[in-house]
């Protein structure tokens, strides 16, 4: 990416530099990474190895999985190294890399969570025709839009925030390159800059919202309705996980990016990136 400003290179400050800390901080993450790495792998091969499990249902929960090991490696590496040796300089074109697919990820798992809400709408209010709304062409249009709809979300905040000039502090308040966190140390006028963020996101995750509300107001309604004490049970169960994660994702992404960066506390905002960057949160419903 090419640079326009005179900063070639950013300090992460990182979540805390209180030394006594490090050591223990590094040992949480790396707990922490190496289930998340471990639980979506191993969800990710069950579910290639079981033929049981090709069913749309698991198909998106494989690709969620995908997603979750993806930018929690894009980002938790760098924040054990530096919790283990300190090295928390990131260059210009790292920054912008570990930006990008951060966002594009994230905005995938976005609209993947989406995608789920409908399956269960279909499963629970329609299963006498679930194989016939849910076919394969479908489930494969779903994903490869959540890629599409991603990478492109990415490439609008990457040329947003990156066409700005940074002259002046190269400390970012944060243990990555966030978006909110980068465009703070801009020199330019970032008036701009924080609108599109904040339309952008804000049409992300509202319509995305839209999905997933409507999807289980009818799939409550239906399960109301139920008489099957059984039916009732399962119709529950496989939507429960669901539900935790959507509460995750975008309980802290409405708190991180729907403000504008005046609006922001950094440390806060450190602490709620914590809960969607390196919390495992991808449970399998019913496995």
């Amino acid at each position: 990416m090419e640079n326009n400003s005179k900063v070639t290179e950013f300090i992460l400050l990182g979540l805390t530099n209180v030394p006594e800390l490090q050591v223990p901080l590094f040992l949480v993450f790396t707990l922490i990474y190496f289930i998340s790495v471990v639980g979506n792998l191993g969800i990710i091969i069950l579910i290639l190895m079981d033929f049981r499990l090709h069913t749309p249902m698991y198909f998106f929960l494989s690709n969620l999985s995908l997603v979750d090991f993806c930018y929690s490696t894009t980002i938790t590496p760098k924040v054990m190294a530096g919790f283990l040796k300190g090295d928390k300089v990131i260059s210009y074109n790292a920054c912008a890399a570990q930006m990008f697919f951060f966002v594009a990820l994230a905005t995938v798992e976005n609209f993947l969570l989406a995608s789920m809400a409908y399956d269960r709408y279909a499963a629970v209010c329609k299963p006498l025709h679930y194989t016939t709304t849910m076919t394969t062409g479908v489930c494969a249009h779903l994903a490869i839009g959540s890629y599409i709809f991603g990478f492109l979300n990415a490439s609008v905040h990457i040329r947003d925030t990156f066409s700005l000039s940074f002259c002046m502090s190269n400390l970012v308040h944060h243990f990555f390159c966030d978006v909110p966190a980068v465009m703070a140390l801009s020199c330019s006028d970032k008036y701009i800059g924080e609108l599109i963020l904040i339309f952008v996101t804000s049409f992300n995750i509202f319509f995305a919202l839209l999905v997933i509300l409507i999807s289980y107001l009818f799939i409550f309604v239906t399960i109301l309705k139920m008489h099957s004490a059984e039916g009732y049970q399962k119709a529950l169960s496989t939507c429960a996980s669901h539900l935790t994660t959507v509460s995750i994702f975008y309980g802290t992404v409405m708190f991180m990016y729907l403000q504008p960066s005046s609006s922001h506390s950094m440390d806060t905002d450190k602490i709620a990136s914590v809960f969607y960057t390196m919390d495992p949160h991808a449970e399998p419903p019913g496995l």
